[in-house]
């Protein structure tokens, strides 16, 4: 009809930016451990003004930093902005300077040359810093204590994935990063190495076989494995006003392999039928076989195909890809974990890169495909057993977080800690369970004032 006006899903609900930064000290119901000392960060989306591009996504908002400070059995909260060069400049203007994802169709001309980076994604502490990721740009540092902007870290000389890789052994990360090179939306991807000390020692850059959104990567004790998968990504449809990211399923499904100290050229590609991971659970390695749990879709969610018309629904299940080194197939084996449809999956940090048997996530027994996560679940890979805690009728979960109890407590002994949105409510709390006793539900609640919009990863940090 004639004077219809499009509402954008991303800009309503609790998809909606909460514009204010504030400081509360929230009351508790239950009983947080004592032993459980430290903050839970979360990051997301949260435009600082109405985007300027009609077909603004989730994706491409300003980050915004939500802190819960725990100790003593209380939680404090404080949320910043990341004042990104992006963030400084429109703030300057008053008003919407960028088009999504860089859009130049879509770009005020007072950003042209300018960076764009929303620093939204991932918010990560490594050798003493807490850094704000996303895919296009550097991490971005801000202060744990206080959530102050400290800028750009430039040592790592161009864009960051948001899913860098920490090794509990050597306490390196390992990080990767696409659409590197003088064009934007290239099949260029870097591979990098930061060590304990926070100091960046390895960058090197390959092709993929095409340019795609590459989210995330997996990492075993010796090896690192690149997802190229057909969420893709062309200049050229940006250019002629189609969706910059697309799914074009015919171009199927490659994954890089290459040893941690091996050079790029090296990369061996494996292979299998058209699909898309945004989250692996973990990876590791068995002599010449890799084993990788992934959270896996048929096709990509949220995104467009290659002429501009929508995308079909779908959800992830959790699955194992296996690549056999020593084999002379580079086909991927496929095998299914759990029938619950889910995303954001968690290990116990102690145990990236190495076999686990624990897993957590934010699961969906409705069946709805879509990001609405309403319940969180647990798996134990050893005995097959699930557990699963519902949420109330409409309230939903961000990712759970993992926390052990102690430094050398078993893998999977601690807590879980996740931000949920009570929708009746509109306001959001902070719950704690027992790692290992899902399904009891919280054993405390940390009750916010107002809520946290939907966004994208956390994680604890002790001190």
């Amino acid at each position: 009809m004639d004077g219809d006006v499009r509402i954008n899903p991303y800009l309503t609900g609790n998809f909606a930016p909460v514009r204010s930064e504030d400081d509360f000290e929230l009351a508790v119901k239950g009983e947080i451990p004592r032993e459980l000392r430290g903050a839970l960060f979360r990051i997301g989306p949260n435009p600082q003004f109405e985007p300027r591009d009609p077909n603004h996504h989730w994706f491409a908002g300003d980050g915004m930093v939500h802190g819960f400070y725990v100790a003593d059995g209380k939680v404090r909260y404080r949320n910043r902005y990341a004042r990104t060069p992006k963030w400084e400049l429109e703030h300057e203007h008053g008003r919407s300077l960028f088009g999504t994802f860089g859009n130049p169709m879509t770009t005020d001309p007072l950003a042209m040359g300018n960076e764009g980076g929303v620093a939204n994604t991932n918010i990560v502490w490594h050798a003493g810093r807490l850094m704000a990721l996303e895919e296009g740009h550097q991490p971005f540092e801000m202060d744990r204590d206080t959530l102050e902007s400290r800028g750009y870290v430039r040592d790592y000389r161009g864009r960051v994935t948001a899913h860098p890789k920490i090794d509990p052994k050597s306490g390196e990360m390992a990080w990767f990063a696409y659409g590197v090179g003088d064009m934007p939306l290239s099949a260029g991807m870097s591979y990098g190495v930061t060590d304990a000390s926070g100091k960046v020692v390895r960058r090197d850059d390959f092709q993929a076989p095409f340019a795609c959104m590459v989210h995330d990567f997996m990492v075993t004790e010796n090896h690192v494995l690149f997802p190229i998968l057909p969420l893709t990504a062309s200049l050229e449809r940006a250019m002629g006003g189609r969706p910059p990211f697309a799914w074009e399923p015919e171009k199927g499904s490659h994954v890089g392999v290459m040893r941690r100290d091996g050079d790029v050229s090296s990369i061996r590609w494996f292979n299998t039928e058209a699909c898309y991971v945004f989250h692996p659970l973990n990876a590791w390695e068995e002599g010449d076989v890799l084993y990788a749990d992934v959270m896996r879709y048929d096709v990509a969610p949220l995104f467009p195909m290659a002429d501009g018309s929508p995308g079909q629904k779908s959800a992830a299940r959790l699955v194992r890809w296996t690549f056999d080194l020593a084999g002379g197939s580079d086909a991927i084996r496929e095998q299914p974990l759990d029938d619950l449809d889910g995303e954001f999956p968690r290990v116990d940090p102690r145990v990236e890169t190495l076999r686990h048997r624990h897993g957590w996530y934010a699961a969906d027994p409705t069946g709805a495909q879509t990001v609405k996560l309403g319940a969180i679940a647990h798996l134990d890979l050893a005995t097959g057993a699930r557990q699963v805690y519902e949420l109330p009728a409409g309230d939903l979960t961000s990712e759970p977080v993992f926390t052990p109890r102690s430094a050398d407590a078993a893998e999977g002994d601690g807590w879980v800690t996740a931000v949920v949105w009570r929708a009746a409510e509109n306001r959001s709390d902070l719950l704690v369970f027992e790692a290992q006793e899902i399904a009891r539900g919280p054993i405390a609640t940390a009750e916010m004032p107002r809520r946290v919009p939907f966004g994208f990863h956390g994680n604890w940090v002790s001190f």
